[in-house]
């Protein structure tokens, strides 16, 4: 069993995770928008961001709502053609009414196309990683990230869509992972001990147990957030 987990693992490190983390990088260009709505607004805000079009169906922009985590409510990924389409219009950048809005940051970053990721769109929990990396560390952080998607790639988990900051808020990166739902999410705990020391080691990482540390010695600090689509 562990020479067939092996020979299985050096397949894939050669030939599937490096294409898997290709694909989760990328050239496009975001806006993303954190907002926290003002006192018992939520549903008011919620309400704003689909009368002008960023909530519906047919849109490029994706609008989540948290579920547990940082202190923000919703975060608007929209993706955009130029910067000079972005900022022409300073209107364009007030995403609601101002009193609906008790704080908002926008950042602007490149991350893979979202609706080249199978499943992405369709979602129904989304898991948001926020990251402040230590100093003369970015770089090493992104891969960190890619080894991780390695990792997820080679048990068989839902791997995360990096994103990379280029203009605007304090965020070095974020990656959003995307899940069936709430038990979908859960199903990492299932998987076994040796599979997961097997699956860490192919990815690059000393063992399991050394993931987390090593991703903690890159970071100032990290947030996550458990997020439900605005649909």
């Amino acid at each position: 069993m562990i020479k067939r987990l092996l020979l299985l693992s050096l397949v894939l490190v050669t030939i599937g995770p490096a294409v898997q983390a290709q694909s989760l990088r990328g050239d496009v260009l975001y806006r993303t928008t954190l907002l926290r709505a003002a006192p018992g607004r939520l549903l008011d805000l919620i309400a704003a961001l689909k009368t002008t079009g960023l909530a519906a169906a047919d849109s490029k922009a994706l609008v989540l709502r948290h579920a547990q985590g940082d202190h923000w409510d919703l975060m608007v990924l929209q993706p955009v053609a130029s910067y000079a389409q972005a900022l022409k219009d300073p209107g364009a950048l007030t995403l609601a009414p101002e009193g609906l809005v008790a704080w908002q940051e926008d950042e602007f970053v490149r991350g893979p196309d979202i609706d080249a990721l199978p499943g992405f769109r369709e979602a129904n929990l989304y898991h948001a990683e926020m990251f402040h990396a230590l100093a003369g560390k970015r770089a090493e952080l992104l891969k960190e990230r890619e080894m991780e998607n390695a990792y997820a790639g080679l048990l068989g988990r839902p791997q995360t869509a990096i994103f990379v900051r280029e203009l605007g808020a304090s965020w070095d990166s974020f990656t959003i992972g995307w899940y069936r739902g709430w038990k979908h999410y859960a199903e990492r705990d299932d998987t076994p001990n040796e599979k997961s020391a097997t699956a860490a080691k192919a990815a690059g990482f000393g063992s399991q147990e050394e993931i987390s540390p090593y991703l903690r010695s890159l970071i100032l600090d990290h947030h996550d957030s458990l997020l439900g689509p605005v649909r």
